[in-house]
C-alpha cells in the first residue's frame, strides 16, 4: 500500500510536502529550496542508495552507504526532462578492497538497483498520470 502525500503551500510562499506519517519536505521556487525537477531527481538517487545499502554494508560494514549524484538533460520547448545520468560511488578506500572484489561489489550494487529501486522502474516505463481538478465552493 501507497503512503498518502500531499503538498500545502506554506505562509511564506514556498510548498511543504507531507505524509501520513509525519514526514515533512519544503520545497518551491527561489534560493535555498528544491523544485519539484529536483525532488525527482532526489527520488531517483534515494532509491538507488537505499536499494544498494544492503550490498555496501554486506562488504563494507554497518553504517557505510553509497553517494549517489544524479543530472538530468533538460528540455524546455516541451518542459520535459530527456534523461537521466546517475552516478553511484562507494568508497571503499578503508577496506582495502582487490580489485576482484571491488568489482563483485560494483556488480552487487547494480543487481540490487536494477532489482528494487521503484524510482528507476516507473521512470523507466511510460507511467500515466491521470489527474482530476475539484474546487471547492
Amino acid at each position: 500500500m501507497s503512503t498518502r502525500i500531499w503538498v500545502e503551500r506554506a505562509a511564506d510562499g514556498s510548498w511543504e510536502g507531507h505524509s501520513d506519517e509525519g514526514a515533512v519536505v519544503t520545497f518551491g521556487k527561489g534560493e535555498g529550496l528544491f523544485s519539484p525537477g529536483d525532488l525527482l531527481k532526489i527520488a531517483l538517487a534515494g532509491c538507488a542508495a537505499t536499494s544498494s545499502q544492503f550490498a555496501v554494508e554486506h562488504t563494507l560494514g554497518e553504517g557505510k552507504g553509497a553517494k549517489v549524484v544524479v543530472s538530468a538533460q533538460y528540455d524546455a520547448e516541451d518542459d520535459a526532462f530527456l534523461s537521466f545520468d546517475e552516478q553511484v560511488s562507494v568508497d571503499a578506500s578503508d577496506a582495502e578492497l582487490s580489485q576482484e572484489d571491488a568489482d563483485k561489489l560494483a556488480d552487487r550494487v547494480k543487481r540490487h538497483i536494477d532489482k528494487a529501486c521503484t524510482i528507476k522502474h516507473t521512470l523507466i516505463r511510460e507511467t500515466p498520470v491521470r489527474m482530476s481538478v475539484t474546487v471547492r465552493q
